[in-house]
């Protein structure tokens, strides 16, 4: 295969910004459309207590959350709001809101630095990877697991529903699935589970990438790959792009699936040589998806 340039290599910068006086947090600016100081509210009945209204914004309705109440901090106080600012996120196919404290920065960032939380935080800690700037400690938000508390899956969304036909075609399949964030792995798990359909899961792109590399060595090679794109270490693009650059695992078929709602993440995916990309998460859409790949002539 002749060698290509990898678009994972084009940088992505992460957002700085305050929940409270001590600590820093990050989200990566793919996530988001833009910033605005904060903007009045009309209350949305019966919605979480996170949510603090909707804000008009461009003609649009967008809702918007108070980021340190949802993940557990001290809620923004009435005499807070006018200091604070929202960040506009495009994220789960959903444009939301989230009130923080303060904005510090954008600072580009090597996204092979961040490295994974602990894992003695527990599986309510809402971080995707730690990592530092000027010696202080950023933490990178789990944004999908915080939208999963304020606006829980509709349970028709993780199921898929397949003839005996389709699901012969996808049993013999060797699966691998890779995501940093928790809800993420459980959403795509569940997919797999209620539709009896086994498969390998890793948190880690490049744990995932040394497993298809055994695998190969051992004649069994993965088949589907099945991957987050925004992951720290060893990102969606730069797995893609390993695995098509590499003839022992070339023949993988590549989804990557992304929160981000941008025609460019999925742009970028096929020119990494990812044979379909996904904004998640819908378990019918990545179920057809799997069947296209166990369609293809890459399937063995």
């Amino acid at each position: 295969m002749s060698p290509k340039m990898s678009k994972a290599n084009q940088s992505q910068g992460l957002l700085l910004f305050r929940l409270n006086h001590t600590q820093q947090f990050a989200l990566g600016t793919l996530k988001i459309r833009e910033l605005v100081p904060y903007t009045p509210l009309t209350k949305i009945p019966h919605s979480h207590i996170a949510i603090m209204g909707a804000a008009t914004i461009r003609g649009m309705t967008i809702p918007v959350i108070d980021m340190a109440a949802g993940i557990g901090f001290k809620p923004v106080t009435d005499l807070e709001r006018q200091d604070c600012y929202i960040i506009i996120t495009d994220c789960q196919r959903m444009v939301i809101g989230f009130l923080v404290r303060a904005i510090d920065k954008i600072i580009e960032c090597n996204w092979r630095n961040i490295e994974a939380p602990s894992n003695n935080l527990g599986k309510n800690a809402f971080l995707t990877g730690v990592t530092r700037f000027d010696d202080k400690l950023v933490q990178l938000l789990d944004v999908e697991l915080l939208l999963s508390k304020i606006f829980p899956d509709d349970p028709i969304t993780n199921r898929a529903i397949l003839t005996d036909v389709q699901r012969e075609k996808l049993k013999p399949l060797r699966i691998l699935l890779v995501d940093d964030s928790k809800v993420a792995r459980k959403q795509l798990s569940d997919a797999l589970d209620s539709i009896n359909i086994a498969y390998q899961v890793t948190s880690d792109g490049h744990e995932a990438l040394q497993m298809m590399l055994q695998a190969a060595k051992e004649r069994a090679p993965i088949d589907l790959l099945v991957s987050d794109i925004e992951m720290p270490g060893l990102d969606g693009y730069e797995l893609a792009f390993e695995v098509k650059n590499n003839p022992d695992i070339a023949n993988a078929y590549i989804i990557l699936h992304t929160s981000l709602s941008s025609e460019i993440s999925v742009s970028q995916a096929k020119q990494v040589g990812a044979n379909e990309a996904l904004t998640k998460f819908d378990a019918k859409e990545l179920i057809e998806a799997m069947l296209r790949g166990a369609n293809t002539k890459h399937i063995v």
